[in-house]
C-alpha cells in the first residue's frame, strides 16, 4: 500500500511561484513514477508532469512546459513541482499519483493517489 499527503498549495497572484510536495510511504515508492495532475471544477483531470524512479527522466504538459519544474528526492520519499510564471488557468486542485512507468500520461494509468491541495491564482 502506498500513502501520498500533498502539500504547498494556496492563493498567488499571477506570475508568482509556489512549489508543491508530495510525500510517499510504502515500499512501492522507490521502483515506481511519480506524477501531478489538477482538476478544475468542471473539467476532467489532466496530466501536468510525471517523473520515473531515478529522477532522470520527467514528462511535461504542453501547458506547463519551461514553467513547471518536477523533481524527487528519494531519500525522503518526496516528490516536488516548482510552479513558476502562474496564470489564473492553472488554478486546480493539484493531486500526486504513483504508477509503473513515468510515460504514462493517463489518470487510469496511475494506481494511488494523494486527497489534493489546492491553487488558486488570482489575475
Amino acid at each position: 500500500q502506498v500513502q501520498l499527503v500533498e502539500s504547498g498549495g494556496g492563493l498567488v497572484q499571477a506570475g508568482g511561484s509556489l512549489r508543491l510536495s508530495c510525500a510517499a510511504s510504502g515500499r512501492t515508492f522507490v521502483s515506481g513514477a511519480m506524477a501531478w495532475f489538477r482538476q478544475a471544477p468542471g473539467k476532467e483531470r489532466e496530466f501536468v508532469a510525471s517523473i520515473n524512479w531515478s529522477g532522470a527522466i520527467a514528462y511535461y504538459a504542453g501547458s506547463v512546459q519551461g514553467r513547471f519544474t518536477i523533481s524527487k528526492d528519494n531519500a525522503k520519499n518526496t516528490v516536488f513541482l516548482q510552479m513558476n510564471s502562474l496564470k489564473p488557468e492553472d488554478t486546480a486542485a493539484y493531486f500526486c499519483a504513483v504508477g509503473r512507468a513515468a510515460a504514462m500520461t493517463r489518470a487510469k494509468d496511475y494506481d494511488y493517489w494523494g486527497q489534493g491541495t489546492q491553487v488558486t491564482v488570482s489575475s
